[in-house]
């Protein structure tokens, strides 16, 4: 998600604040901020170095992009684990993630003006080549309206935007005669059917195809999109306009936007998640910065820049108001609610947020997004990379790792902005953390746990076409790039538009004017377009002045700023019940309660149960306090469930060719050796015989200070382990004995004991599914001598064996990573699990991919908002800084969309029902303070 050139911000000869119609006239007035000014925050990186860095890249690209093109092309996205090519059917449905394959070569189109940004011209000319021979825009598959525009009409238009300017240069396409724009115009009317809705917001998803509606379509039937998804069409559409003369497309991307706009909440300012595409009304009502709703914002100014459009400033600046005033709270971006804004939505953060300190930039409010920025590489060196989501004090709440290139964005802007050698140097860590820890044979694998090190198959396409680009470019000078990058804007897929487009073929489209305005603060725009100078006024170390306060902000174990403090408490009064102080006993909590709106109930077993509606509350005031605290007890409740599980491991595969590049995600065992508390086992690994291990090993010569691979059934898990541990093995690997199982298709679980005391076991054992053993078996079979490490985390590689490497075949690295035992994966019913006596066999509880655990606390939803506890006192969490404030809502439907396979086992009512209770309450609230409102 980016912008042209430089960065985001105008050029050093544009004024404070420069007049909303100067791009309507010139496109060259945007400009990056050349005139850098550098912090002597951090020592001058040099010529020498930069190159050095940038041919690094350079390499990289050649490893991921040569792989795609040799194992994988035509398919859409390459495989790098098992080097190939994913092609849409042929592979088990990730679900929405595929939505973006269509079966058009996707990685190839994306990658087009990477190309020539990176100087391989002659590699441009050769993909254009097969783009025009091989790409097939009219097949039948349901795609994703929004990805699809991003990344494959982009891709065109960005590819026809450099190849002209190639062929204008006289060398490279002279051939070329509009081939990829015509593509583009092509996929575009395929793309026009979706916007038949009577708001004019487009359908989530289209058929190539057949369209929308009808039945061989397979789709038209969708109600709801995300904001980001309607709101991120502008550039892409009005640059197919403007360079084909057909406005229609600017047209309906308009009228999309125009209705988002008139469909913000007009007393905050903000606009939800998820609207209905016919009536208007937005079904999720959470607002933020990050996934969803994004790129909405960010093409409101690029709108701007590229089409001069006042209005679109005006939008931008309105909104960009409202997210200073509410979701702003530095260095943190939290989610509000539209009509409450003053009330967090949750708390924690998603990675697709790191765009915006380089939206900042563009804007010019170069202090919050130098904060943002370095809050967020605080993290990236506490975890390698940005997990996909991380709470307020900094723990992963969603532990993959896409290989987002959003972070690299913002780093590349801010160096530009401010000239500051020390991006440079977080671009270096970025260099060397994919190469550590991503790279493998066949290109880089996305991060299935940053904890543990594991890695996915799967290496998405805009990976290509943005984080290379970024990266290089971060450390490129301006003679290193062979045209000039600041007569270009950068889509959100970072494709490359003209900005003479602002004046060619100008849609007769009027300007919106059903809207006013509402009176902002005038500062609110003295930072749009700003002056290099008055960025940085006569202090040289400006950007390290921001950035040394938060340096150590990811360490401490409270950060300051998690909690918001209300304007509406009055001075003097009392703070709200926290869930973690509250007693059942005590007569002042409970009037408390009732003040809140929450109701407390005994049941028969013994247990409390609390019900709470916001419209019983004293005041709008107390139901705010009265939600937060049924949301923290909820937390609080899953919080100790969690405390009991054990979390997942690492095996990692350190025997040539592996060399530690592979790293299976693996199940831990409630007994035997905790490899989170003693150092790793390292290894050759050998098969028991009897393989079930169920018996006295018949091969214990073969075993014997090894780590013994045996298969699941036929007797308990304990079992196995004391059969190898007497043969004299070191560890155990279980393998699922179920034929294809795959932690894609099945949760991951631990291994329980079998209700004997389990103290004589002192190996460790871990846990994987057939699909994942298989690689340990195949690379057994082909090197009779495979070493691994068994770990809670992977280690770093040892350079001095990948200097021996040799070259890898595609049978070593057919590879699958286990999915990581996600905290969404268990049940929130803690009430009497099944006990280890009770068990038969290895064979986990259906009803919960979690092994039985002792005791927990209950809590049992009712027909109501319902937040059942022990009738005792909740354990006192003095001295610890809890991640209390989680919302339940979007945690939980997170984490279903991510993980198809979350079971939350046999419940009288499911989670949904208790969140569409508390959205029935919220709703009822709002209704009442509906003239406030």
């Amino acid at each position: 998600m980016s912008e042209a050139g430089g960065g985001r911000g105008c050029g050093s000869a544009v004024p404070q604040r420069a007049p909303w119609n100067l791009l309507a006239t010139t496109a060259a007035l945007y400009l990056v901020m050349a005139t850098s000014v550098w912090t002597a925050g951090a020592a001058p990186m040099s010529r020498e170095e930069k190159q050095k860095l940038g041919n690094q890249v350079l390499e990289m690209f050649d490893h991921a992009y040569g792989n795609y093109m040799e194992h994988a092309y035509p398919a859409d996205e390459l495989m790098p684990l098992t080097c190939r090519g994913r092609v849409r059917g042929q592979e088990p449905s990730r679900g929405d993630v595929d939505d973006a394959l269509g079966k058009f070569s996707l990685t190839l189109i994306d990658s087009l003006d990477t190309l020539v940004v990176l100087n391989k011209t002659k590699e441009f000319e050769d993909a254009v080549r097969k783009v025009l021979r091989d790409v097939n825009l009219d097949n039948d598959v349901v795609v994703s309206v929004f990805e699809t525009n991003i990344r494959v009409l982009g891709g065109l238009l960005g590819g026809h935007s450099l190849a002209i300017m190639l062929k204008e240069k006289g060398e490279y396409m002279q051939w070329y005669n509009d081939e990829l724009l015509q593509m583009a115009k092509q996929l575009g009317y395929k793309l026009l059917p979706a916007f038949n809705t009577t708001s004019g917001l487009p359908y989530p998803r289209i058929n190539l195809k057949f369209g929308i509606r009808k039945p061989e379509a397979r789709t038209g039937t969708e109600t709801d999109t995300c904001t980001a998804c309607a709101g991120t069409l502008i550039l892409e559409f009005a640059a197919l306009s403007r360079f084909t003369g057909a406005t229609i497309f600017e047209e309906y991307a308009r009228k999309a936007l125009d209705f988002l706009w008139e469909k913000r909440q007009r007393s905050s300012n903000l606009v939800g998640v998820t609207i209905n595409i016919h009536t208007g009304d937005w079904v999720r009502k959470d607002s933020g910065v990050g996934a969803g709703i994004d790129s909405y914002y960010e093409y409101l100014l690029k709108a701007y820049v590229l089409l001069g459009d006042d209005s679109f400033l005006e939008r931008f600046n309105t909104h960009y108001d409202a997210i200073m005033r509410y979701i702003s709270q530095p260095p943190l971006l939290l989610d509000v609610h539209i009509h409450k804004p003053m009330l967090n939505a949750r708390t924690w953060m998603d990675a697709l947020l790191a765009f915006f300190p380089g939206l900042q930039v563009l804007k010019g409010d170069i202090r919050p997004a130098i904060e943002t920025h370095e809050m967020l590489y605080q993290v990236i060196k506490k975890h390698n990379f940005l997990p996909e989501a991380f709470t307020t004090d900094f723990r992963v709440h969603w532990a993959q790792h896409p290989l987002r290139p959003e972070f690299a964005e913002s780093t590349y802007f801010l160096y530009k902005a401010t000239g500051d050698p020390y991006y440079l140097e977080v671009g270096k860590t970025l260099i060397e953390n994919l190469n550590k820890y991503a790279r493998v044979p066949c290109g880089f694998a996305a991060m299935k746990d940053v904890r543990t090190g594991s890695h996915e198959d799967r290496m998405d396409s805009f990976f290509l076409a943005e984080m290379f680009k970024y990266l290089y470019l971060l450390f490129a000078d301006k003679e290193d790039i062979i045209f000039d990058i600041e007569d270009y804007i950068f889509t959100t897929e970072a494709h490359l538009l003209p900005l003479w487009l602002s004046t060619t073929n100008q849609s007769t489209s009027k300007k919106n004017t059903t809207s006013e305005y509402i009176e902002l603060d005038d500062s609110n725009f003295d930072w749009t377009c700003p002056n290099t100078q008055i960025l940085f006024p006569n202090d040289p170390l400006y950007a390290q002045s921001i950035r040394e306060p938060l340096k150590n902000v990811v360490d401490k174990s409270c950060p300051r700023g998690i909690i918001r403090v209300e304007e509406s408490f009055r001075s003097g009064a009392k703070p709200p019940l926290r869930a973690r102080d509250f007693m059942a006993t005590n007569p002042e909590h409970l009037e408390i309660l009732k003040k809140m709106g929450v109701s407390l109930i005994h049941l028969k077993d013994g247990r409390v149960q609390l019900v709470q509606h916001a419209i019983q509350a004293a005041s709008s005031i107390d139901a705010e306090d009265g939600l937060r605290f049924m949301q923290e007890m909820i937390e609080l409740s899953s919080q100790q469930q969690k405390e009991q599980q054990l979390p997942p491991r690492a095996v990692q595969i350190v025997s040539h060719p592996f060399f530690g590049r592979v790293v299976l995600t693996a199940g831990p065992a409630q007994f035997g050796l905790d490899l989170s508390k003693h150092k790793e086992t390292r290894g050759f690994v050998a098969s028991s015989k009897p393989y079930n291990g169920c018996s006295e090993l018949t091969n214990p010569e073969a075993v014997m200070g090894k780590i013994a691979l045996i298969q699941r059934g036929q007797c308990m898990f304990a079992e196995k382990a004391r059969h190898i541990q007497n043969a004299g093995a070191i560890g155990g690997i279980v393998i699922d004995d179920n034929e294809g199982s795959s932690s894609d298709t099945a949760p991951l679980f631990q291994m329980a004991g079998d209700g004997k005391d389990t103290d004589d076991i002192k190996i460790p054992m871990l846990f994987l599914f057939s699909k994942e053993g298989s690689i340990i078996l195949d690379a057994l079979r082909e090197y009779e001598e495979v070493e691994v490490l068994l770990s809670d985390k992977a280690k770093d590689r040892d350079p001095d064996m990948e200097n021996e490497e040799q070259p890898f075949s595609e049978s070593d690295s057919q590879n699958q990573s286990a999915e990581p035992l996600a905290p969404g994966s268990q049940e929130v019913d803690l009430g009497d699990h099944e006990s280890p006596e009770d068990s038969s066999l290895d064979s986990p509880p259906e009803s919960s991919p979690a092994a039985a655990a002792d005791e927990a606390a209950d809590v049992s939803p009712s027909e109501q908002n319902s937040d059942p506890l022990e009738n005792h006192e909740p354990p006192s969490l003095d001295g610890e800084c809890t991640d209390l404030d989680n919302q339940l809502q979007e945690q939980s439907e997170t984490e279903e969309d991510s993980n198809p396979n979350v079971s939350w086992g046999k419940k009288d009512q499911p989670i949904d029902s208790i969140l569409a209770d508390w959205n029935e309450d919220i709703e009822a609230f709002e209704m009442m303070e509906k003239d406030e409102l």
